[in-house]
């Protein structure tokens, strides 16, 4: 990192160090010299402490993550929480078709029906990512005068998606899930995205819900388009 890329996770204001060495591996966090406040109080805490955080959308936490720390596992976290989605919606095709054979489990992985709903919900992320990042681009660009580092927001974004991976226990236990447990996943993924944006942005609360909602919406017509098409996705499968 940068002299000045760290920032202080009470205030946001940018910092040279999140704390000094000093000999016999003595540590003393940096003090802020706009609040006065340590820089980074989440140096010294656990990981689960922080996860526990991140998941309560805490600002500071946010912060901490995305400025302070070089965690660079976004797009391995994105291709994993695709998997899981991929399978869900692979699994609602076949969830009436009942079989005790186990034989039909591995002849199924080998179907070409999974790797379509990937390749669904990867095109669905990729126009949720596309709208919130060109909204962001012409408002915070152009109308506020500012130039937003799209690549650090397409990495607060995937990291923030970390909520899907909640579908891993609707994917051990197949049908103990209901369409109101994957809604509160998709909200709280939704809530996560949102709070990325703000800190990143160090916007309102209304501005990064707007823009979350203009990739929803985004995401939500490429999904109909897809079912819409005369060679839908859906008529592939069935196919035969």
């Amino acid at each position: 990192m940068g002299k000045y890329d760290f920032r202080c996770v009470e205030c946001n204001e940018k910092a040279p160090e999140l704390h000094r060495d000093y000999t016999n591996g003595i540590l003393k966090l940096t003090i802020c010299e706009s609040c006065q406040k340590p820089v980074d109080k989440y140096i010294e805490y656990d990981p689960v402490i922080i996860l526990i955080d991140a998941i309560l959308c805490k600002t500071q936490a946010f912060r901490h993550i995305l400025f302070n720390t070089s965690l660079n596992i976004h797009w391995k976290l994105c291709v994993f929480c695709l998997l899981c989605e991929a399978y869900l919606r692979w699994s609602l095709l076949h969830g009436s078709e009942q079989s005790s054979d186990p034989a039909d489990i591995i002849r199924y992985t080998k179907e070409w029906e999974f790797y379509s709903m990937f390749g669904l919900a990867a095109l669905e992320l990729s126009a949720f990512c596309g709208g919130v990042l060109c909204f962001l681009w012409v408002v915070a660009g152009g109308l506020q005068g500012g130039t937003p580092e799209l690549s650090l927001l397409l990495r607060a974004l995937l990291l923030s998606c970390y909520g899907k991976v909640l579908l891993i226990p609707a994917v051990i236990w197949e049908h103990d899930y209901s369409p109101l447990c994957l809604g509160l996943i998709k909200l709280f993924v939704l809530t996560s995205n949102s709070q990325a944006i703000r800190v990143i942005l160090n916007s309102s609360r209304r501005f990064s819900l707007m823009a979350v909602c203009l990739g929803l919406l985004s995401e939500t017509c490429v999904a109909q388009a897809c079912r819409k098409l005369p060679w839908s996705i859906q008529d592939m499968l069935t196919f035969e």
